[in-house]
């Protein structure tokens, strides 16, 4: 099973950036797609972003298109999320996983990372 491990979360003030990284262990054929998921307590987890490892294709939740950015780099097998213009609201554990079949559906996502943190102050 590959493995996902995400980098790059912690704490950054309002209308400031951060990226975070996921990578992963191997990329076999079938790791065509990834995607973030963020889960804030009290909250289900809901999906910020996906990405199609070959074709680049990318999806947004409505709530950070313009401000967040899901790519890719093959040679390092690594995706990342490019977060600008955070908001309090932000605030959640981000997870990566893949491969899915429904970008946002997260129950059809096959491997999870172990998330990273991301606290956004006012």
């Amino acid at each position: 099973q590959v493995q996902l491990v995400e980098s790059g979360g912690g704490l950054v003030q309002a209308g400031g950036s951060l990226r975070l990284s996921c990578a992963a262990s191997s990329r076999p054929y079938r790791m065509y797609t990834m995607g973030w998921f963020r889960q804030a307590p009290g909250k289900e987890r809901e999906f910020v972003a996906a990405i199609n490892w070959s074709s680049g294709l990318t999806n947004y939740a409505d709530s950070v298109k313009g401000r967040f950015t899901i790519s890719r780099d093959n040679a390092k097998n690594t995706v990342y999320l490019q977060m600008n213009s955070l908001k309090p609201e932000d605030t959640a554990v981000y997870y990566c996983a893949g491969p899915y079949r429904v970008y946002s559906d997260y129950s059809t996502y096959d491997s999870w990372g172990q998330g990273t943190q991301v606290t956004v102050s006012s």
